[in-house]
């Protein structure tokens, strides 16, 4: 994974670019729609976080209790790494245009 102790990479951005490369690679759908494909991905993965909050509340009678809160912060990763791919699948310049979009956000939100 990486030589840092606590084992996280020092740069998401290059991981995300990584992953991206990885996923190109050996993609069995690709042009536009690879492209769609990778953006609904999106989809499945925020399910999984409602089918792991759900299971971390035992909401759902008939199964009880099928997952932790740390399920959940898992899924949630999840869901922000392919969010992160999806937005490199369309451009090179994510890393740009996220810092750029969380820069106005944070603007708007906090008043900097």
């Amino acid at each position: 994974m990486s030589d840092n102790p606590d084992g996280v990479r020092p740069d998401p951005w290059t991981t995300i670019d990584d992953l991206w490369a990885w996923l190109q690679a050996d993609q069995p759908v690709g042009g536009r729609e690879g492209l769609l494909l990778r953006m609904l991905k999106l989809s499945e993965e925020v399910g999984e976080v409602a089918q792991a909050v759900i299971g971390a509340t035992g909401q759902n009678p008939r199964k009880g209790v099928t997952h932790t809160w740390e399920d959940v912060e898992a899924e949630l990763c999840d869901v922000v790494i392919t969010a992160m791919v999806a937005l490199r699948t369309l451009t090179p310049e994510a890393r740009v245009v996220f810092g750029r979009h969380l820069a106005r956000v944070a603007d708007r939100s906090l008043g900097a």
